[in-house]
């Protein structure tokens, strides 16, 4: 299928057939029944959270939950980017998708993937701000510069998924299409070019694999520095107080984080455990956000008090 032009091969794929998650033939319907109430609790819960921060003033007045409504349309995109998809792998219908598709699906899997990480970062600094300096933090953290943190969470995503997307498909494809993952990304669709990719894979170890550790690596940093600030606090209340707003994010940021270094600072790797991680950090954890972020969280339960009218909303907030 190769064909030359100019000495050089030219792209003769037209589409790419994805070849989804390994399973048994016999859990076909079971796992279709899986993913498609994931995808449905995820995006319930996370226009949950959207319509909480958007109706209740005292939440859509605070940074933390502002970034918490930018995390959850985020994971209400990345969801819909990936797991509709998935759910039709599961059914008779054609596993095709157009090379244009294949793009487009790997531009904003990254554009979405690294401003999410961008976010988590920004959160992890919002929360060392109100703990570490609680008497500047309405001056240091206003609705203004959160406001352009989270518009500069958006460029560099996006800039960063329009790298991705233009380095992985300005190489020639012109043998074989089968992708053996269940979308659209990098590892998998560099294993089919008809060109050298060491420098595409050396590219993905820099912009994806040590961006996403640095930023782990400053949220960490962050962290430290609330824990450390948190034990200076000398009432137990008051520990579990500070304890708990930080507890959530950082669960949070454990199961995006790792599961998501390991795959791409192993981007040369074809073990069949990559599948199955990456499912956890881009199937899973959209779903949890919500639970996270709400279960155990008194603002959101008092908020949702307020809105549907119900009694002790405001000795919750005492």
């Amino acid at each position: 299928m190769e064909k030359i032009k100019n000495n050089s091969l030219e792209t003769t794929v037209t589409d790419f057939i994805l070849l989804g998650l390994s399973h048994p033939p016999k859990l076909r319907i079971f796992l279709f029944l899986v993913f498609f109430v994931i995808y449905t609790l995820t995006q319930l819960g996370n226009t949950f959270i959207l319509l909480m921060v958007w109706a209740d003033p005292q939440l859509n007045a605070r940074p933390m939950y502002i970034f918490l409504g930018v995390l959850s349309f985020l994971d209400m995109w990345l969801s819909s980017v990936i797991v509709p998809l998935i759910i039709l792998s599961f059914t008779p219908a054609s596993k095709a998708i157009p090379f244009g598709g294949c793009v487009a699906q790997l531009y904003f899997f990254h554009f979405l993937g690294s401003t999410q990480c961008f976010l988590y970062t920004l959160m992890a600094y919002d929360r060392y701000l109100a703990i570490c300096q609680p008497l500047r933090y309405p001056v240091l953290m206003n609705r203004q510069l959160c406001t352009m943190l989270v518009a500069g969470a958006w460029v560099a995503g996006s800039i960063h998924g329009a790298i991705q997307a233009t380095l992985t498909f300005r190489l020639p494809y012109c043998g074989p299409n089968q992708v053996d993952y269940f979308i659209c990304d990098i590892p998998a669709v560099l294993r089919l070019a008809c060109a050298d990719t060491t420098i595409n894979e050396l590219v993905t170890f820099v912009d994806i694999g040590v961006v996403a550790a640095s930023c782990f690596l400053l949220i960490l940093l962050s962290y430290a520095n609330i824990v450390y600030a948190i034990l200076q606090i000398r009432t137990a209340d008051g520990r579990r107080k500070a304890f708990s707003t930080c507890g959530s994010h950082l669960t949070v940021v454990t199961v995006y984080y790792v599961p998501c270094i390991f795959i791409y600072l192993r981007a040369g790797s074809k073990s069949p455990l990559d599948g199955a991680v990456a499912v956890f950090y881009t199937v899973v954890t959209p779903l949890l956000n919500p639970l996270i972020y709400t279960l155990r969280n008194k603002e959101v339960k008092a908020a949702l008090k307020r809105l549907t009218g119900g009694r002790g909303a405001a000795n919750e907030n005492k």
